[in-house]
């Protein structure tokens, strides 16, 4: 397995709940686990991401819902309307519904479809797919 440079690690009260929505839910796989630390390594295509269950070790302030204001993390999907379509199914409560964006960069102007949905802990996911450059 290649790990990437930066992999984001969340604190999450529930690992058990947490797990079952990345896997469950959402469709990332399980690199691997440490049961006994209550931690999940998880990939989605090219994305990692880690989850462990609030443990005291990391915590640099006081830990409340929402967690992770002030952050998302964008995840680039292929098929977005597929993918929105089928959490919707399973019960995924859309913080923003599908939208369109502009990004220049380079000179470059990419246009994406995005969704941001919350994660159990409430967490913002942004889930991307790139529709073309101009």
């Amino acid at each position: 397995m290649r790990f990437n440079q930066l992999v984001p690690e969340l604190s999450v009260s529930d690992i058990e709940k947490s797990k079952r929505f990345y896997t469950d839910v959402l469709g990332f796989r399980i690199e691997y686990e440490r049961v006994e630390d209550k931690f999940v390594f998880l990939s989605l295509g090219e994305a990692q991401l880690m989850i462990n269950e609030i443990n005291g070790h990391w915590e640099t302030g006081k830990l409340e819902y929402p967690l992770g204001r002030g952050i998302n993390f964008q995840i680039e999907i292929d098929h977005l309307e597929e993918f929105v379509a089928r959490i919707k199914e399973k019960g995924v409560v859309l913080f923003k519904d599908i939208f369109t964006s502009k990004y220049r960069c380079d000179g470059i102007c990419y246009v994406e479809k995005e969704v941001l949905i919350q994660d159990p802990d409430g967490y913002l996911l942004r889930f991307s797919e790139t529709l073309e450059e101009e």
